[in-house]
């Protein structure tokens, strides 16, 4: 029988679950080659943390494991359902809520290692949770794809962390009651923009798909699918940062405003940014709870060990 600790959490109502340690060595320093070794020889672990019938679709896991820096609080590899995250906004939150009560940190700055670059994350006195993500900017604008089965879909192509296509859509289209419209829509957007060979730069992926209406000044509801399917009970942190990137972009918020974001189930998430280059450095505020502390069990001969996937 093998054991695993892991804290979880969720993230204005995204869940994600930390894992205290691995059971394994592990070869390579960076965040980045960590996150390869586990992907090339380790995947095992990720789908029987993440997969039914110990998780589900929408659980983000997170390796913590030690930093390269002494400056840093922390390495951490984010994970799904479908595979690895550069990285995510929500987890980076659970993470610290995490640490915070395992009494490895308190309230104030800390720095953690990601595999597309480190983030400066602090605890505020207010119990809220502000990650300055990594660099975000709009790499297309206006791009317009045919889908399928619902007609002309038009977007920009962002980087927050990870790759997004970030679409408006009428207001009363995102509703928590329409999920299921919302999922496929999105699959079809991501499926068309393969397709058509939309992408990221250097050719990447765009694995997220971000629609947004809105609701008021400054404020809009959003809807995010990731990776595997699931849609994020969050506003999504990277796909806040790209949202930001596109409206600096567009020049429709100044460095320093807030925008805010809320999710199908009342998530939110309020960001703002400040001009690197000719991207953004988006600042995203949020809170996470812890929800459970858990020891996972292994048994040698369960068929499922690994998971299920349909």
């Amino acid at each position: 029988m093998e054991r695993l600790e892991v804290i979880d959490s969720h993230t204005e109502g995204e869940p994600t679950r930390v894992v205290i340690a691995l059971p394994m060595e592990l070869g390579g320093r960076t965040a980045a080659e960590r996150r390869d070794e586990l992907a090339r020889h380790h995947d095992g672990l990720r789908r029987a943390l993440i997969l039914e019938p110990r998780g589900h679709e929408a659980i983000v896991g997170a390796y913590l494991l030690p930093p390269v820096s002494e400056h840093a609080s922390a390495q951490v590899v984010f994970f799904n359902n479908e595979g690895y995250l550069g990285m995510c906004g929500h987890g980076a939150m659970g993470v610290l809520r995490t640490l915070q009560y395992l009494g490895r940190i308190g309230t104030g700055r800390h720095r953690l290692e990601t595999p597309v670059g480190d983030i400066q994350a602090e605890l505020l006195s207010d119990e809220t949770i502000a990650i300055e993500n990594v660099r975000a900017f709009r790499h297309e604008k206006d791009r317009t794809v045919r889908t399928r089965e619902h007609g002309s879909c038009r977007g920009d192509i962002a980087w927050g962390g990870n790759w997004f296509f970030v679409a408006e859509r009428p207001e009363e289209e995102l509703r928590l009651s329409r999920q299921s419209e919302l999922v496929a829509l999105c699959l079809d957007i991501r499926d068309s923009l393969e397709q058509a060979g939309a992408t990221g730069e250097d050719g990447a992926l765009i694995d997220h798909i971000e629609l947004y209406a809105p609701i008021a000044p400054r404020t809009t509801r959003n809807f995010v699918l990731c990776p595997g399917g699931a849609w994020d009970r969050s506003p999504c942190g990277t796909g806040t940062s790209a949202k930001l990137a596109c409206l600096a972009a567009d020049g429709a918020l100044a460095p320093g405003e807030v925008w805010t974001q809320i999710s199908l189930t009342g998530g939110v998430f309020r960001g703002s940014y400040e001009i690197e280059g000719e991207g953004v450095i988006p600042t995203i505020v949020g809170r996470a709870w812890i929800t459970a502390e858990s020891t996972l069990l292994f048994e040698a001969d369960d068929p499922l060990r690994e998971g299920w996937t349909s």
